[in-house]
């Protein structure tokens, strides 16, 4: 009995740490159509019918209608609240709004567009610091397009020369950085971005580079299993040693990557 009781003492302990550390995870989304599954896993990582989402539509030129995209599809679950996040630029008002509906949302959630746009609005030292501490804290984020890039760091700016395999022409600067090492590209096979990611995997080895197509998804859990959810490709290209050769690897739908032991996992 005394047995039964120190075990259950420290399992509690366990629990009480690892809620007080928060799980990280993402939904990451190359584009286009987002994927039913996964949008459907986010919900229910947000918290279900008591999920309140907060959409950044910062990196749109047209934030109401991406909004409206958004809501669409995030609303499968009667009672969710989905919110949109004060729009840029962030006067003073709107600064404190959106500090605010930070602070009691579950999850948030990228648009697509311009990711330059979104790191130009947290270039407010303060405002990034409080969005890396919600994820930190456990609150599930997620992006689509450039909200995808912009979860990086460095963060691909979209501008290189895609005919070239040289990291120097490919535009990086500061993003989230919410995955280590890790670099996000999207649109990834319909608009051939193979060799913007290979030039910069080549000048930054120590990175993984995670070419997301379009209409597909990868969640990650504790920013190390990721499962891929959608019909085509995305691809990961990394170094096992800091140096070259590369290992390049193609994963599909229900197919699994450890992204800390950098290799497909065995589903059996």
């Amino acid at each position: 009995m005394r047995h039964r009781t120190i075990l259950y003492t420290i399992a509690v302990i366990v629990c009480l740490v690892q809620a007080a550390a928060g799980q990280q995870r993402l939904l990451v989304i190359g584009g286009g159509d987002r994927p039913p599954d996964a949008v459907r896993r986010f919900v229910e990582w947000s918290g279900g019918a008591r999920a309140r989402l907060l959409m950044i539509t910062w990196a749109s030129a047209e934030p109401e209608k991406s909004f409206e995209a958004l809501k669409k599809d995030f609303s499968i679950v009667p009672g969710i609240s989905i919110e949109h996040a004060a729009m840029r630029p962030l006067d003073a008002a709107r600064r404190a709004a959106f500090v605010e509906q930070l602070r009691t949302a579950t999850a948030i959630f990228f648009s697509g567009g311009d990711q330059n746009r979104i790191m130009d609005v947290l270039a407010d030292e303060e405002l990034l610091k409080l969005i890396r501490e919600k994820y930190a804290q456990g609150a599930p984020f997620g992006g689509t397009s450039a909200g995808a890039a912009v979860i990086s760091d460095p963060m691909m700016t979209g501008e290189a020369d895609l005919k070239i395999l040289d990291g120097d022409k490919v535009g990086v600067r500061r993003g989230l950085g919410l995955m280590p090492n890790v670099i996000f590209d999207q649109h990834f096979l319909v608009r051939q971005r193979h060799n913007r990611l290979f030039g910069l995997i080549m000048k930054h080895p120590e990175m993984l580079g995670i070419g997301i197509d379009e209409d597909m998804a990868v969640l990650i859990e504790d920013n190390r299993r990721l499962n891929v959810i959608g019909k085509t490709y995305v691809m990961f290209v990394h170094s096992q040693n800091g140096r070259q050769p590369f290992i390049v690897s193609f994963l599909t739908g229900g197919e699994r990557f450890d992204l800390k032991k950098r290799r497909k996992m065995n589903l059996k």
